[in-house]
């Protein structure tokens, strides 16, 4: 592929609902591009962007990819994002290298959350929207309908530049409402159909007068009833379109190829070069990664975006944001999984470079003379996490490594270890982000794991105070052991653990005591009621006796655990859980049923506080045990437009007919 100047490219991402079409989007560009020769299909498995095995088996886009197409002396770098909401990562990742964003909506379904979180995260990068009413084709498709939705929920400046020839099987073309001229598959461009007059004249009406609204030089020539060239309006278009005041509507049919030849031409007519939006060319390198792709034979693929400089093959880099030298080989212009070795990526393009050893997503190459780091990817916070368990010890040995790999690939996954319950926790967006996360793990690296629910680290504490005798005395064929203490217990909520030294007279001589305190403390571990950790107890040695020849530190620690573990049953032990803090944001009209399902899981709600565009702020107090699948049951209730966050504030008295289910559970599960 040719090298094209920085004002000649076209960095577009497409960003939108699942299932509006945009891999089959992505393919019609590449095909009336001339760079496949044929039309691939999603259910076939044979599209250019959904090349990765979990994309074809689940005929879903899963990962960022990326299509350059030539069209008209021009080169669009083509993002494709996927539209679950669980891959929300990926599609952050492609909007951070983006200048424009193309939302395909569907015409059957309309408007749908996926599009509005993707319209939300680009309005949030000052990116200019054009909108894409795919399927005109099918039953129902209705653009009238889909348009005034739009205009609805994002204000009079989304205008249609084109509109549909025909509705539903009869979709045959469109008109351009700058030209007024009619486009039909695989034809010239011809007349306005007589049916379609009056449409067009009232479509172009409003289009003169959003362009207008933009630009006071044409407002005035509007007003004063002065002619307005098409020329006039398609640049006032373009700068109203980079500016964010404009939102351009365009619509066709990607499966039946229509439209496709006109959206790649509004693309490089209306869309913003780099230069518009970025920094000059002629400044030093400043490169992004913004994807990672592991592979276990080939090593790692980095892909980049030149913000200015460029990146050149065999060359070496700095690493401003890790602070090390990287060593760049061969450069590489990919589409799908087509790699094209080129010299250099320049200013504003799109490229990849293999096995960096440092570099990582969201990192910046630049030199080390005059290093700058460019903002980081935006990553959502994880939603969703479960247990890692490998299946056999094989696969254990493995892990680790595994996971690490998985991460470079995608940020928008946490792994940790859990102190408390020792499990390895596996943190994503949602429960089908994890999913796949563990199909990919077992394809790529020979790791087979399950899936569990986490452990809820609950604790048990005494809510009384209790005395309690700890004597360990045996007598066997030589030296005997003895050792007998008592401790007064109590609770004690300023700290975990407390230990004081009354003894007093000898009782029990000093180089004994700090064995009674790891006793104690060592038997704090394993509670009486499920064998959950042991928090908020204060306990005060104030007696005992010893033996000249049969005492040791090992007798005396062993009387500290006996002592404790009579100590907890007479002080009245409980079972506490953990308390998270919980934010919540959501659509006003969701927020009753929210509340209500909140209510549900044993949670105080605090407070509401409007928060803007629509949106309520909900604060709640709930328990960790009742909020493991709350990512899927608030994407449920709020069809996906609500947000949550959680961090643990405390540990608070589990209620007893909660505990005791615990409590059963725990023993036959020890049992088993």
């Amino acid at each position: 592929m040719k090298e094209y100047p920085t004002d000649r490219i076209r960095n577009v991402a497409l960003a939108s609902h699942q299932g509006t079409g945009k891999t089959s989007l992505v393919e019609a560009m590449v095909y009336d591009s001339g760079a496949t020769t044929r039309l691939g299909k999603v259910e076939e498995g044979n599209t250019v962007s959904d090349w990765d095995p979990d994309e074809i088996k689940h005929q879903v886009s899963i990962n960022v990819g990326v299509a350059p197409v030539e069209w008209d002396g021009y080169k669009i770098n083509v993002i494709d994002t996927p539209g679950y909401a669980d891959f929300l990562g990926e599609m952050k990742e492609g909007l951070r290298v983006a200048d424009s964003v193309l939302l395909p909506v569907s015409a059957v379904d309309g408007l749908q959350v996926g599009t509005e979180i993707a319209w939300q995260t680009a309005a949030d990068r000052g990116l200019a929207r054009l909108f894409f009413i795919n399927k005109m084709e099918r039953e129902n498709a209705d653009f009238d309908a889909v348009v005034a939705q739009l205009r609805e929920r994002f204000g009079t400046s989304v205008v249609p530049i084109q509109i549909p020839i025909g509705r539903e099987h009869e979709f045959s073309g469109l008109v351009d409402l700058l030209s007024q001229k009619a486009y039909r598959s695989g034809g010239e461009a011809g007349d306005v159909p007589a049916d379609l007059q009056d449409a067009v004249a009232e479509y172009r009406q409003q289009l003169i007068e959003s362009v207008c609204e933009s630009d006071d030089d044409l407002m005035e020539r509007y007003l004063g009833d002065d002619a307005i060239s098409d020329e006039d309006l398609a640049r006032a278009l373009h700068e109203g379109a980079v500016r964010g005041e404009i939102f351009p509507v365009l619509c066709g049919s990607a499966t039946h190829n229509v439209g496709i030849e006109q959206l790649l031409a509004a693309l490089v007519r209306y869309t913003p070069s780099p230069l518009e939006v970025q920094e000059s060319p002629n400044g030093k390198l400043a490169a992004l990664v913004f994807k990672t792709l592991s592979d276990p034979y080939v090593g790692k693929l980095s892909y980049f975006r030149v913000f200015s400089g460029a990146v050149q093959n065999d060359s070496h880099v700095y690493n401003a944001s890790k602070e090390l030298d990287e060593h760049i080989g061969p450069v590489l212009v990919i589409r799908g999984k087509q790699q094209e070795q080129v010299p250099k990526i320049s200013a504003g393009d799109i490229g990849a470079v293999a096995k960096l050893h440092h570099t990582t997503t969201g990192d910046t190459l630049s030199t080390k003379d005059a290093p700058v780091v460019l903002d980081p990817i935006d990553f959502p916070e994880p939603a969703f996490s479960a247990s890692v368990v490998a299946k056999t010890k094989a696969d254990l040995d493995k892990l680790g490594q595994a996971l690490h790999r998985i991460q470079e690939e995608d940020p928008s996954l946490h792994v940790e270890r859990d102190p408390d319950t020792g499990e390895t926790i596996l943190s994503g967006v949602g429960e089908s982000h994890l999913q796949i996360v563990v199909e990919r793990i077992k394809r790529k690296y020979g790791v087979d794991v399950e899936l569990g629910e986490p452990a809820v680290p609950y604790r048990e504490t005494i809510t009384s105070a209790a005395k309690a005798e700890g004597r360990h005395k045996k007598q066997t064929g030589g030296r005997g052991q003895f050792g007998d203490v008592w401790v007064e217990f109590e609770p004690s909520p300023e700290a975990d653990f407390q230990f004081v030294n009354k003894i007093v007279g000898g009782a029990v001589p000093k180089q004994y005591i700090p064995a009674v305190e790891k006793g104690i403390h060592e038997a704090m571990r394993k509670g009486p009621l499920a064998g959950y950790p042991v928090i908020n107890v204060k306990a005060t040695l104030y007696d005992g006796k010893y033996h000249d020849v049969d005492s040791s530190e090992m007798a005396f620690k062993t009387a500290g655990i006996l002592a404790f573990r009579e100590g907890m049953q007479k002080a009245h032990p409980v079972l506490l859980e953990p308390i998270m803090n919980v934010e919540v944001v959501v659509p006003e009209s969701y927020m009753g049923d929210v509340i209500g399902d909140l209510n549900s899981k044993r949670a105080r709600v605090l407070g509401m506080e409007p928060i803007g565009g629509g949106r309520t702020r909900i604060m709640a107090q709930a328990p960790l045990a009742e909020m493991t699948h709350y990512a899927t049951a608030l994407r449920s209730i709020t069809q996906g437009r609500g947000s949550f966050h959680m961090s643990l504030l405390d540990y608070e008295q589990v209620p007893p007919y909660e505990a005791q289910k615990i409590i059963d559970k725990r023993k036959e599960a020890v049992e088993h």
